[in-house]
């Protein structure tokens, strides 16, 4: 029985060496052509090019209006964060219990901060602003309320949150009325969205014009190879071995058409910035454009590899199933 185990630990440590071996020449294999298919693109400088420009620059235009996107996002972001209920106290509230309404006001989950305005610091606001400083001064009494402003929360402002913020403070016993501008809200709200479902279109159309510019360029390839294809198959050459070049080829087109894009899109932000920051500081703002970060650089790369090895392998499917030799 040992003799037996011992034969089988010594036929399995055999057939390791081979396994490894076997698997050497896998990944050499695949090195052997990813390589050639490089050369390949190497010997035509030309065609290359101008094929991978027309694939960076398909990549380009998504990737710019993505890039605009998130920064348009960002600033409604801090506009939606700006909005704020303006809650009118009634005239017979005291400072003193609007200022504990305030205070009981900022401890919701939904508010940010809650701050007091007193009818006499909005009188002065309004004497200083107005221009008719003269004129109240003939008012027996002043006629302003004190007001509580409620700034929601991040996760709060948006028009249907801020709607239903709106609505719960209103039951507050010290509340007169409660106003919240909501229109220019959900207008803001609704251009966004739309400019997001208009991108995702211009994306999904350039994305699927890059599959087809690939798809083409290796159907050209292939029929350019018609005679050594067969000449492959007909010794023997598996349909995966003929294939794998021009997967390669696909692979090699994306890779060089994300970079292309990936460069093009940052020297778009870095040009538009200078634009950006004159036109930020005549409005006293921190706006800041920003470009793709790393994650997002990694996921255009990788958008653009897949869709270079997608239209590869839709042209060499199609074609090189109809290759049979005779």
């Amino acid at each position: 029985m040992s003799l037996l185990f011992e034969n089988r630990t010594a036929a399995a440590s055999a057939a390791r060496p081979g396994f490894l071996s076997r698997l050497a020449m896998y990944f050499v294999r695949h090195a052997q052509q990813a390589t050639g298919s490089l050369g390949e693109l190497w010997r035509t400088p030309l065609a290359s090019l101008l094929t991978i420009a027309v694939l960076g620059f398909s990549l380009t235009l998504p990737g710019t209006f993505y890039v605009l996107l998130k920064n348009i996002e960002s600033v409604s972001s801090q506009f939606q964060k700006a909005s704020e209920i303006t809650l009118l106290l009634k005239d017979s509230v005291s400072t003193d219990d609007a200022a504990k309404a305030a205070t009981r006001i900022g401890l919701y989950p939904e508010v940010a901060k809650a701050k007091l305005i007193t009818r006499d610091e909005a009188l002065t606001e309004f004497r200083a602003k107005s221009g008719f400083g003269e004129a109240l001064d003939y008012l027996d009494s002043n006629p302003l309320p004190n007001v509580i402003v409620v700034e929601p929360t991040e996760r709060n402002s948006s028009p249907q949150a801020a709607k239903a913020l709106l609505d719960k403070l209103r039951g507050e016993r010290e509340v007169e009325q409660g106003r919240l501008d909501l229109d220019w809200l959900k207008r803001l709200d609704a251009l966004v969205s739309m400019a997001r479902d208009g991108v995702s279109l211009v994306a999904l159309l350039l994305l699927v014009t890059m599959v087809l510019v690939v798809g083409n360029t290796i159907r050209l390839m292939i029929e350019h190879r018609r005679d050594s294809i067969n000449v492959m198959k007909m010794v023997g050459a598996t349909d995966a071995f003929v294939r794998r070049p021009f997967l390669y080829t696909g692979l090699w087109y994306g890779l060089a058409a994300g970079c292309l894009s990936l460069l093009l899109v940052t020297l778009g932000v870095l040009w538009l910035e200078q634009s950006v920051a004159r036109v930020v500081d005549l409005y006293s703002s921190q706006f800041r454009l920003n470009g793709l970060d790393g994650s997002e650089m990694l996921a255009v790369l990788g958008l653009s590899v897949l869709l270079g090895l997608s239209g590869a392998y839709l042209a060499v499917w199609r074609h090189l199933k109809a290759m049979e030799p005779a």
